[in-house]
């Protein structure tokens, strides 16, 4: 597989990814760890007919369980650093603490064997970082809350864990991406117990309720981590990393499609810089790949 062939198939998980709030609406009222085992456990099965088509489960047997262990920390660890932060801080100021990870991934890339980091890079992910500032602080309701700098702290743990799990991916490139799918399972799992010792259960209401979980399973809970584990491994990871930024900008737009919500200039000005953003750090490792 090439270079840019792996870096548009991991593109997929961020157009799966813009998606993830407005389904998340959909699914409301349940409680986020509920949600995450019900969607993780659809992914699961998701795996299973990635395995199927991708070559069979024979393809498990050599994974150690210290990849399972890594994987599974990786996908749970992550959301349960997101969930806490939100439920202890301002959920915008929150959200975009949290979404240092795509920084943090172009930052730590130039650490990648092979891997050439510029200035371009740099300057597009802060671009791009920027734009997601406008779009999230723009949508802020509050400030200050009793165990906001616990949230906040939380929210920091969360980035670095996301981008800590991409990055270290690329070292595991020999690592079948089927191993996705036990990943999910156990998150799954986890998700279960958090639940259970933390949370009303509250299940989805109606139709809508149930087809939104169905389609966060299906989609950004489930193939949006498989095609996101090939872009990783095999793609521009520093490309894919600035990249992210648009998944904020992109779930804003299907909001707003959706009629959640409504369009305004601060979205422009944020599709703006994050387009710029994404696009200087195209072009840095258009020049980086040139002899």
């Amino acid at each position: 597989m090439t270079r840019t062939k792996a870096t548009a198939i991991g593109a997929i998980a961020i157009l799966l990814w813009s998606l993830l709030a407005m389904f998340t609406v959909g699914s409301a009222p349940v409680p986020p760890f509920l949600l995450n085992s019900l969607t993780f456990g659809i992914g699961g099965l998701v795996g299973l007919g990635w395995i199927a088509f991708s070559g069979g489960f024979d393809q498990l047997r050599g994974v150690g369980w210290k990849v399972y262990a890594f994987g599974s920390l990786g996908l749970f660890g992550y959301h349960f650093l997101y969930f806490s932060a939100l439920r202890l801080a301002p959920a915008a100021e929150a959200g975009l603490i949290c979404y240092l990870w795509p920084l943090l991934i172009v930052l730590l890339s130039g650490l990648l064997p092979g891997e050439r980091l510029t200035w371009m890079h740099i300057v597009g992910a802060l671009l791009s970082f920027a734009g997601t500032t406008i779009l999230i602080l723009g949508k802020s309701q509050t400030t200050t809350t009793e165990n906001a700098a616990i949230g906040f702290a939380l929210a920091g743990c969360a980035a670095l864990t996301w981008a800590l799990y991409s990055i270290l991916s690329r070292r595991l490139g020999q690592v079948p991406t089927a191993s996705v799918a036990v990943f999910c399972l156990i998150t799954a799992a986890l998700s279960v117990v958090c639940h259970i010792a933390l949370e009303q259960t509250l299940w989805p209401v109606g139709m809508t309720g149930w087809l939104s979980v169905l389609a966060l399973g299906v989609g950004p809970v489930g193939l949006a981590f498989y095609v996101w584990d090939v872009g990783v491994k095999k793609g521009d990871i520093q490309l894919l990393g600035v990249g992210s930024y648009a998944a904020p900008l992109l779930s804003t737009l299907a909001l707003v499609l959706a009629g959640f919500a409504q369009a305004t200039t601060t979205i422009s000005l944020a599709a703006l810089l994050i387009t710029a953003g994404a696009a200087l750090a195209a072009y840095g490792s258009a020049r980086a790949r040139q002899p």
